[in-house]
């Protein structure tokens, strides 16, 4: 029952949930032990938050994820955790993780208790919204870049913001696309919205969520106010680094068929991988 109780926590999702710490990098405070500590505790904060989330949404989703071939393996669809169970852990880590919220930082406790009842709504009703659905996701990676800030008391540029923005939804649209093509004529018995997203929208969207990624985080590094607060030019050397790592996920999504599981992808594919690390390391040879 442990085993299946941690899986239905979802541990790889919260792969996600590492936007929090763009705060604390590009704040210059990295190898400051006490910011260090902090995130790392708004990230486990974060991390239960979301687990709470996750299983509310299995719950709701209970019948669907039986028709689907990979989440009907999951442990609540699966028949291997109980329902009564699932609540009360959930309510549990929803509890644990605002109380721990708002011992690190009053503001970062209001916006995930926010990011708690918005994926709450989208559990019951807005996931059931075209396009309101991806955009509540895509909110959901925007309060985590926010909420790495808040917890600091720092500030988070707004190109960075921007950035976030676009990539979560290239992210989103990219497994929507997966699910479409996963499940086939199946797709609408497991979710109905997937109907009012064709091949093409998504296509369309993936295509300007791609361009509005690569250009919001150009327009990041030369910033007059990214320039002035790292004192050097030389952040926009990292942009390679981005467009091969976006250009290899499309690559992933369109020639081999997988996005429907991005935390999964952004830990098992070794060119992405590679891209994501020199990016990461480039970026603070630069900024440190």
């Amino acid at each position: 029952m442990i085993s299946a109780l941690l899986a239905a926590l979802r541990p790889k999702q919260w792969t996600k949930n590492v936007v929090i710490f763009a705060g604390l990098v590009f704040a210059q405070q990295f190898f400051h032990l006490p910011a260090l500590l902090t995130s790392l505790l708004a990230f486990v904060a974060f991390s239960l938050n979301a687990s709470s989330v996750y299983l509310i949404n299995d719950i709701q989703d209970l019948e669907r994820d039986r028709l689907h071939p990979v989440k009907r393996l999951r442990p609540l669809p699966a028949g291997r955790l109980s329902v009564k169970l699932a609540v009360w852990v959930s309510l549990l880590l929803a509890v644990g993780s605002l109380a721990l919220a708002f011992t690190l930082n009053v503001r970062f406790g209001q916006v995930l208790a926010f990011y708690w009842v918005m994926m709450l709504a989208y559990s019951l009703k807005l996931k059931h919204l075209v396009v309101v659905d991806i955009l509540i996701i895509s909110a959901g990676f925007v309060l985590r870049a926010i909420s790495g800030a808040l917890v600091l008391d720092v500030m988070i540029s707004r190109w960075l913001l921007a950035c976030t923005i676009f990539l979560s939804l290239f992210l989103i649209l990219a497994k929507r696309r997966n699910e479409i093509v996963e499940l086939g004529q199946g797709a609408a018995g497991h979710r109905a919205i997937l109907l009012e997203y064709g091949d093409r929208f998504l296509d369309q969207m993936i295509s300007i969520a791609t361009a509005c990624t690569i250009i919001s985080y150009v327009l990041y590094t030369v910033d007059p106010e990214t320039v002035e607060k790292f004192r050097t030019h030389n952040l926009i050397l990292t942009v390679p680094f981005v467009i091969y790592g976006i250009f290899r996920y499309l690559y992933l999504v369109y020639q081999r068929n997988l996005g429907g599981r991005p935390e999964v992808v952004l830990l098992t594919d070794r060119p992405l991988v590679l891209s994501v690390v020199l990016w990461i390391a480039a970026a603070m040879a630069i900024v440190y």
